[in-house]
C-alpha cells in the first residue's frame, strides 16, 4: 500500500485564457502535481493555446476534469481551500500557502481528499465559490499591488505542497569531482605555509610570532577546504618560492 499523500486537486474556476491554463498546468507539473480540474472555461475546452503554453505538461490537460459548476468540481472533496487576495467579509480561517499546504498534507495523510480553488484572472473567485470552501489561502503580497496571475498563484501553492511532502535537503554542496580534505591534509598545508613564512620572516616581531601562527592555523581549520583546494594552495606557495628564487 502506497504511503504517498493523496494529491490535492487544483480547480481552476472559469479560467479566461487558454495561455493561463497552460501556464498553470506547467507550474503544477514542475512540482509533481497532476490533478487539474476546470470549471466552465470561458473559451471552451480543449484549448490549443493552453496546450502550447503547457509545453511538457500537456498530459495534465488531457486528463483534466471538466465541470459545469464549482459545486460539481468539489463534490468528492473532504476539505476545500479558496485562494483570494481580497478580504471577503466571511468568517473563515485565512492561511498562508505554507500553512495551508501543511494542513493539506496532514489531511491527505489521513486519506482525505483536498481541493484548492483558483479564480478567473480578471477578478478572482466570487463569494458564491468562496463560501463553499473550508478555508482561504492568502499570499502575503505587496498590499499596493496584490494581484497575482493564475499561473503565479498555482505555482506558489504547488511549490508549498512539494516542500511539505517531499524529502528536500535545504542545502547541498556540489563537490565537482573532489571531496573534502581530511584533517591530516589540512595540517600538512598549515605546516607548508608556516615553514615558508618562517623563512620569509613573516612572523615578526618574535613576541607576536606564536599568536600569529595560531591565528593562521585557526584560519586553515575554519575553512571548508576540499582536496583540490589544498593542492592549489600548495601549488601557489611552491610557485611563489620558485619565483623568489628566480628573482635572486
Amino acid at each position: 500500500m502506497s504511503t504517498d499523500p493523496i494529491q490535492p486537486a487544483f480547480i481552476l474556476v472559469n479560467p479566461q485564457m487558454g495561455e493561463n491554463i497552460g501556464a498553470a498546468a506547467r507550474a503544477m507539473w514542475n512540482f509533481g502535481l497532476d490533478r487539474m480540474r476546470l470549471v466552465a472555461p470561458r473559451d471552451g475546452w480543449p484549448n490549443e493555446r493552453a496546450v502550447a503554453l503547457a509545453s511538457g505538461a500537456g498530459r495534465l490537460l488531457d486528463d483534466a476534469g471538466l465541470y459545469d459548476t464549482t459545486a460539481q468540481a468539489i463534490a468528492d472533496c473532504d476539505y476545500v481551500f479558496a485562494t483570494t487576495a481580497r478580504a471577503r467579509g466571511l468568517t473563515k480561517p485565512v492561511m498562508t500557502p505554507e500553512r495551508a499546504m501543511d494542513h493539506a498534507r496532514a489531511l491527505s495523510a489521513e486519506g482525505k481528499r483536498v481541493g484548492v480553488l483558483f479564480g478567473p484572472e480578471r477578478a478572482g473567485l466570487e463569494n458564491d465559490d468562496i463560501v463553499r470552501a473550508n478555508a482561504i489561502i492568502s499570499v502575503p503580497v505587496n498590499p499596493e499591488f496584490a494581484s497575482l496571475n493564475l499561473g503565479q498563484c498555482v505555482l506558489l501553492t504547488a511549490y508549498e505542497w512539494r516542500r511539505q511532502t517531499a524529502q528536500i535537503v535545504p542545502e547541498v554542496v556540489e563537490m565537482a569531482k573532489t571531496e573534502w580534505a581530511g584533517h591530516v591534509e589540512v595540517e600538512k598545508l598549515g605546516d607548508h605555509y608556516e615553514d615558508r613564512l618562517v623563512e620569509a620572516g613573516f612572523f615578526f616581531p618574535e613576541t607576536k610570532a606564536e599568536g600569529m601562527k595560531q591565528n593562521l592555523r585557526n584560519m586553515w581549520s575554519r575553512m571548508p577546504l576540499t582536496r583540490a583546494d589544498v593542492q592549489i594552495l600548495h601549488g601557489v606557495m611552491r610557485q611563489m618560492v620558485r619565483w623568489k628564487e628566480r628573482g635572486d
